[in-house]
């Protein structure tokens, strides 16, 4: 890359932990973004800024400037009740919510006196990464400032490296401007100001940069630039998991517990979008429509814990959990369990599942993306069916091949899991063969090479 690009991120590329004689060691870390734009930035010099979530992370940032797993790092040690604030309250309480249309309105969100200083906390939070970036980055550089979390920082950039070219890119999906009004006005329009001070702001799918552009127009009476980018899935990562011993050894445990039955499989975190406890109520609706497949198919749950500092979340788990339950003691018999539920985050075990599966459903509410639904077709051994929710944004790049579905629609999902599940050989062949092509026609460079053509 000919020129310097420096990548800000709420969380960094590696992890941090202590060795039992309190030494550092390294990790790559885990989440969306590492795994589709860490392969394409590790080696290449750039520079990378980071909250330091951690007491390792804490200690690595009083180290200064850290090179890891191919990154070079720049950890920043913050305040710990303003990060509260910034990402407890108004990140993930209140963005995420937004975005992905969570919130139960005639009931919440209620934003009291107690909010209002969570936002100052957000703001501080995004300055303070924006001053780090200013004492960090070199001249001229392209700064990718990445996710919903650091909205606030390019204005403050503005002011002090006019040099900087700032591109923000949104991995969730934005709210339409209907549901944007929810906000308080001032914190409201200055999340735009903030996002509007980038060069560009990027999305996955058209749709969520449309309704940026809709929500600017109405509160700023103007549309910034924006691009349309979807990120790839890592096929390089993926395959070499499904190669593993791990994964063998999963595969093998699984091959044991379905038998011959048909594989209906779900790879999420136990997160309000996903839309989990509605997949298992279809799948009901599967079992008691459709008697001739009881005892016939399993249904994979590969779905783990996230987000539980909220009480809406551990709700969901538990709701979640109850519903497992109850379809295996309705369903089930000695010889046939309906739901094989996984709570661990166990990635070979995941991508086991991923290959031995005859339908993967991913039915998000709302998703910026969704990169299960790509890395599901590269590693699958089976001619496996993508369900697919028309919500999602992966939907604008993966519906040619998959079967889609209203994801608040029970009675249809049972019917697509149903098509799915008795559809003919050489469809099935067609349909996984178009989805592994449209799923690997991007690449993480080709991804980051977006998002710095935008800086230009």
């Amino acid at each position: 890359m000919d020129r310097p690009f420096v990548i800000v991120s709420n969380r960094g590329p590696v992890s941090f932990a202590l060795d039992d004689v309190g030494q550092l060691t390294t990790k790559r870390g885990g989440g969306g973004l590492v795994t589709t734009l860490g392969p394409a930035v590790a080696g290449t010099g750039a520079t990378w800024v980071a909250g330091a979530l951690s007491d390792a992370d804490r200690k690595a940032a009083d180290a200064g400037e850290v090179d890891a797993e191919g990154f070079h790092l720049h950890m920043l040690a913050l305040d710990e009740a303003a990060y509260g604030s910034y990402y407890d309250v108004v990140s993930n309480a209140t963005l995420w919510f937004l975005h992905h249309g969570l919130w139960d309105t005639p009931r919440r969100p209620r934003f009291d006196r107690r909010w209002r200083e969570a936002w100052e906390g957000y703001r501080a939070i995004n300055h303070a990464f924006a001053d780090e970036v200013a004492s960090v980055a070199p001249e001229g550089a392209a700064v990718l400032v990445q996710d919903y979390h650091l909205s606030l920082v390019a204005g403050r950039l503005r002011s002090s490296r006019p040099d900087l070219d700032c591109v923000h890119f949104h991995h969730t999906p934005f709210a339409s401007a209907d549901a944007f009004r929810v906000l308080p006005d001032h914190a409201g329009r200055e999340l735009l100001e903030g996002l509007a001070a980038h060069r560009a702001c990027g999305f996955h799918n058209r749709r969520w940069a449309s309704n940026f552009e809709w929500s600017c127009a109405e509160v700023l009476g103007e549309s910034p630039r924006t691009f349309v980018s979807p990120a790839a899935a890592d096929a390089d990562d993926v395959r070499g998991v499904a190669a593993s011993d791990a994964c063998a050894t999963a595969l093998a445990r699984l091959e044991e517990q379905i038998g011959d039955r048909a594989f209906i499989v779900r790879v999420d975190r136990i997160e309000l979008s996903k839309n989990i406890a509605r997949g298992f109520h279809a799948y009901d609706d599967l079992l008691r429509s459709r008697p001739e497949l009881r005892g016939r198919v399993v249904f994979g749950a590969f779905v783990y814990p996230s987000r539980e500092g909220l009480p809406e979340y551990i709700a969901y788990r538990q709701e979640v959990e109850g519903l497992i339950e109850r379809i295996n003691e309705e369903w089930g018999t000695d010889d046939w369990t309906p739901i094989l539920y996984d709570p661990q985050d166990d990635f070979p075990r995941s991508i086991a599942a991923l290959r031995r599966s005859d339908v993967l459903l991913v039915n998000p509410v709302r998703d910026g993306l969704n990169l299960v639904a790509k890395e599901g077709p590269i590693v699958n051994e089976r001619d496996g069916v993508l369900v697919l929710s028309r919500e999602s944004g992966v939907w604008a790049e993966l519906a040619d091949g998959a079967v889609g579905v209203n994801p608040f629609d029970v009675a249809a999902t049972a019917d697509a899991l149903h098509a799915a599940i008795t559809m003919p050989a050489d469809e099935r062949r067609e349909r996984a063969a178009r989805l592994r092509e449209l799923a690997t026609a991007r690449s993480a460079p080709d991804w980051l090479g977006d998002q710095l053509a935008a800086a230009s």
